[in-house]
């Protein structure tokens, strides 16, 4: 019988991988400023970046 749970699908179609970068690389932009961040700006930052570079990895082949 075969797996009908979408979660159990491997891996992500491509426009998908595609909007979530874009989504990513805009709240980055987004949220860029010329003067400092605070503690939790800087850290929700570094984990879009983290999220970004994974995405990039994913959509390369190199998960």
């Amino acid at each position: 019988m075969p797996n009908l749970v979408p979660a159990a699908v491997p891996g992500l179609p491509s426009v998908a991988l595609l909007e979530i970068h874009d989504c990513l690389s805009l709240a980055l932009d987004a949220t860029e400023r010329p003067t400092g961040y605070s503690q939790g700006e800087r850290e929700a930052r570094s984990y879009m970046r983290a999220a970004l570079r994974r995405t990039c990895k994913l959509m390369e082949g190199r998960a």
